[in-house]
């Protein structure tokens, strides 16, 4: 009894392998940004003021560090709400979620001067 419906795919299958085609996909975009913004930065490095110039270039690394930790965040999620949920990958999830979360704080910090709970600058002004 070898039909076409015992070697085709489940729906189950197609749609895991599916979404973890998409995860690897955001996982790329996600390193893409990082690179990318990495090399548009270097355009910080040539013409400016020598003390505007690290400044300027260390913000906008951060910056595209903090994008790319988004992205990758959300394709770590993705792949493991979507694909793997055991108890085992969901405290996996959750650490690389609070490794990457502490790593935004601290960029955060870095660039804005700021935590990311305490008050921007803007609203500071506001308020006085």
């Amino acid at each position: 009894m070898n039909s076409a419906a015992d070697h085709a795919p489940s729906f189950e299958t197609a749609t895991s392998q599916w979404i973890h085609v998409v995860g690897i996909g955001i996982e790329i975009f996600g390193v893409f940004v990082i690179v990318i913004g990495i090399i548009w930065s270097a355009r910080y490095i040539f013409g400016r003021d020598v003390e505007s110039r690290y400044d300027s270039y260390k913000i906008s690394i951060g910056r595209s560090l903090l994008l790319g930790l988004e992205v990758l965040v959300a394709a770590d999620i993705v792949k493991t709400i979507a694909i793997e949920l055991t108890f085992v990958s969901l405290g996996l999830l959750a650490g690389l979620v609070v490794v990457r979360t502490f790593l935004s704080w601290t960029l955060t910090l870095e660039i804005e001067g700021r935590w990311p709970w305490q008050p921007g600058r803007e609203s500071m002004e506001r308020v006085e």
